[in-house]
């Protein structure tokens, strides 16, 4: 009996051990976002607007979809660039994917557009 008790134990144990996925695939997204915001040069830029659209392109987390704000973000630093038209629309794929986060990009983009 206390062998059997042991095997179920055990086996609980070790199955409880495995590793769970991230909701999220974020790559190299806070290095590249903080070397950026340290020292704002136009190649930091593209390095970071590159890790950007591999997050948003190659999503491989358990969700498979790009992380609340992340569109958003991409998309402001993609009009700050001089790549308006293409900024606009991420701020409203953010919208889309996120509704909650409608009041909040609406007001962002109305800020851009004037």
């Amino acid at each position: 009996m206390k062998k059997l008790f042991f095997i179920l134990v055990a086996g609980l144990a070790l199955s409880s051990c495995n590793t769970t996925q991230s909701l999220y695939s974020w790559y190299n997204y806070e290095d590249a976002t903080y070397q950026y915001n340290k020292k704002s040069t136009e190649e930091l830029q593209v390095k970071m607007l590159e890790q950007y659209k591999k997050l948003t392109d190659k999503q491989k987390g358990t969700r498979g979809t790009v992380p609340p704000g992340m569109y958003a973000e991409y998309g402001y630093q993609l009009y700050k660039a001089g790549k308006k038209e293409e900024g606009l629309s991420f701020l409203k794929k953010e919208i889309a994917l996120y509704p909650e986060s409608e009041k909040y990009i609406s007001r962002i983009i109305k800020q851009l557009e004037k």
